[in-house]
């Protein structure tokens, strides 16, 4: 059969399950590619980020949480820098390349059997930081190269291939960590981010043979320009790109409030840390699947009943009425529950469509604004309410109190979501039709 014939017939097939659309199913095979590499790589080493977080001291977190956050603030600078000089196509594979040194540096510390708890705290900030920059970049990229009307029918699908990565991460940790070491799967993290440096030489190619819309290929891999502050500058004086950053910092502020109770209520439950890491990975696996469930089924098709507006909110709703359920019983099969169903929303709904936000932009705020959004913003909520929560905890606040003042927190989320949902769908049918 002519490879051709044989596309159009998985083309069709796909399309019975996913709105792909003739000459996109390259470019969404190799984001979803792309997107599984990445996050199969950052899960493999989730699990000893979680657990190097309690070994630092639970009573410590905040201060991991202020680190992670001020290494964020000094390198939005560098990040603004290198996306003002380099070209698309070479932008990503320099932060890619960064990072998989990183990586192997920390392989070497781990094999030369230092234990001191800064290096544990270093890996925990360090990791916090690598999970966002890679997957805000990734993000980036992808509204960069596919328009809003493909990016409602794709974007769940393209997130559930870092769903499938995320599955196959702490499969690979919990049936190697034990025989290899948790340590030496460093290197096989590397290699996934090798992976991903192919699928972005790939995808530009396809966005080059496409064309970009209203642009010349050519224009379309020009440096961005434009400041090294250009990021922060942006988001100052636009209305819509403050609104996301509201919407960010509730969000963090609520899985912030979220994590701290997990992080309590396992250690309060095993003494063991091997325990506490199969626990975590555990969470990991059952969060994942279910998302893929969601991605490949309900992402697009929510968005498609309901509109922007409406699946952005969806997720704060059910969260807050999560928060309430845990004030009312804050025991670990509720936690569990919770954190499953509240990170599972956030993948397969919420990140998808918060994400389409940024397609009717332009490329300074895909990237700089973005990243400064995706990076400081998050990790200053991170910041701010670790100390709130330590603040309550320090007030004699239980558990239940402060699950209690988290579900209005939840309502205004939701509030300020479907706003925003609004509002990307108005500039949708206003700026010119190259960005949509």
């Amino acid at each position: 059969m002519p490879a051709g014939e044989q596309t159009g017939k998985l083309t069709t097939r796909l399309r019975r399950l996913v709105d792909v659309q003739p000459g996109e199913l390259a470019a969404l095979s190799w984001a979803f590619v792309y997107f599984f590499s990445l996050l199969c790589s950052y899960y493999i080493i989730r699990p000893m980020r979680d657990e190097m977080g309690i070994a630092g001291g639970v009573e410590n977190l905040q201060w991991l949480f202020t680190g992670t956050f001020l290494v964020m603030l000094a390198a939005v600078p560098l990040f603004g820098w290198v996306s003002s000089r380099f070209e698309r196509r070479r932008l990503l594979p320099i932060v890619y390349w960064f990072f998989i040194a990183n990586l192997l540096v920390f392989f070497v510390l781990f094999q030369s059997e230092l234990t001191h708890a800064w290096i544990a705290r270093a890996f925990f900030i360090w990791a916090s930081v690598f999970n966002l920059f890679v997957v805000s970049v990734f993000w980036s990229f992808m509204a960069d190269i596919f328009n809003n009307e493909q990016a409602r029918r794709l974007f769940g699908v393209i997130a559930a291939g870092g769903t499938s990565g995320a599955i196959c991460g702490p499969l690979l940790t919990a049936a190697l960590a034990q025989s290899l070491g948790p340590t030496r799967l460093l290197p096989v993290s590397a290699a996934l981010l090798g992976v991903a440096l192919v699928c972005i030489e790939r995808l530009s190619a396809w966005r080059s043979r496409q064309g970009a819309a209203g642009t010349s290929p050519a224009a379309a891999e020009q440096a961005i320009g434009g400041s090294v502050f250009g990021g922060i500058r942006l988001v100052l004086r636009s209305p819509y790109l403050l609104g996301i950053c509201v919407l960010m910092l509730l969000f963090t502020t609520l899985a912030t409030f979220l994590y701290f109770q997990q992080a309590q209520i396992v250690r309060d439950s095993f003494s063991d840390p091997a325990q506490r890491t199969a626990v975590f990975a555990g969470i990991d696996l059952a969060v994942n699947i279910l998302t893929l469930v969601f991605q490949v089924l309900l992402t697009g098709r929510l968005v498609k009943w309901l509109g922007l507006g409406w699946t952005l909110a969806l997720v704060p709703l059910l969260l807050g009425a999560g928060f309430l359920v845990l004030g009312l019983a804050p025991v670990l099969a509720v936690l569990v529950v919770v954190q499953v169903l509240r990170r599972a929303g956030n993948y397969a709904i919420m990140r998808p469509a918060r994400e389409m936000l940024y397609v009717v932009l332009g490329r300074e705020e895909k990237y700089k604004a973005k990243n400064f959004i995706d990076t400081v913003v998050y990790r200053s909520g991170d910041a701010v309410s670790a100390w709130a929560y330590a603040g309550l905890r320090a007030m004699g606040l239980s558990l239940s109190t402060i699950a209690f003042i988290a579900v209005p927190l939840a309502v205004v989320w939701a509030g300020v979501a479907f706003r925003l949902g609004r509002a990307q769908t108005r500039l949708a049918q206003t700026v010119p039709a190259a960005r949509v």
